[in-house]
């Protein structure tokens, strides 16, 4: 389908639908990290970073909706876990009372069981073409910080920050996928149109977009939370920017590997 495959975390506690789903899912191309419990759908959603979930309501240590509340109330960043991942939930029960509860609390959509598959097919690759569309060109929100494709506007805390061409098209990289890990030939390749064969190049010092938009944001120094050290990067912090410190270079950062 793609060079790189979207990864979709199954949640479901019965073998042969799991099996089922699996075995179809990565024959069309997709990445399918499979969990039959919520506490083990709940942990690879922190490390595996799903492009979109398929979770069974009823599961052996709890309920699909649990799984879909720990999306939903992420962050986005000290979590690991990205609230705007698709959640699309399975069930035998599948009255009218069980789609709009699911519904209201976050899902993007309900399948009944039995399912055909090329329809769950189709829905899932509906969600995740809505999704990466509006990772082009919607308005993206990652904590305080907030970047707007169309008007080329970044604000932390709604405060504008100045950003040159470069700076910007490097932070709207990392903001589209804050939860996944850039490395310096994807950087290098997007942003500044090189191609890396052999030799490998260092990547142009415009850490600046990210250096200083943390230090802007917490400029206050009674204030003691921590800003992201790379958008890309999840679960890495650094401390607030001080001046006598010495400002890192983007090779070295542990984001950017």
């Amino acid at each position: 389908m793609t060079d790189e495959p979207h990864t979709i975390l199954l949640i479901e506690d019965d073998a042969a639908t799991r099996t089922f789903l699996a075995d179809n899912l990565t024959a069309d191309g997709y990445e399918v990290v499979p969990a039959e419990t919520a506490r083990d759908g709940a942990r690879l959603l922190e490390s595996k970073y799903p492009d979109l979930a398929l979770v069974d309501v009823g599961l052996p240590d709890g309920s699909g909706y649990d799984v879909l509340r720990r999306v939903r109330e992420a962050d986005g960043l000290a979590s690991r876990v990205d609230p705007a991942t698709p959640v699309v939930l399975l069930s035998g029960r599948a009255t009218e009372i069980d789609r709009v509860r699911g519904f209201e609390r976050g899902a993007d959509d309900f399948v009944a069981k039995p399912f055909s598959y090329p329809e769950l097919r189709g829905r899932v690759g509906a969600l995740l073409r809505r999704r990466a569309a509006v990772s082009r060109g919607g308005r993206m929100r990652i904590g305080e910080l907030e970047v707007d494709p169309a008007g080329r506007e970044t604000r932390i805390r709604g405060d504008l920050v100045p950003l040159s061409q470069k700076e910007f098209a490097l932070l709207r990289a990392l903001a589209a996928e804050p939860t996944r890990v850039h490395t310096k030939e994807e950087l290098l390749r997007t942003i500044w149109g090189y191609r890396v064969s052999g030799k490998r190049r260092r990547v142009p010092p415009y850490e600046g977009c990210i250096d200083a938009s943390g230090s802007y944001a917490s400029r206050d120094r009674r204030e003691s939370r921590t800003v992201p050290r790379l958008a890309g990067c999840p679960g890495r912090h650094r401390q607030p920017h001080h001046p006598s410190q010495a400002r890192p270079r983007v090779g070295d950062q542990p984001g950017l590997r």
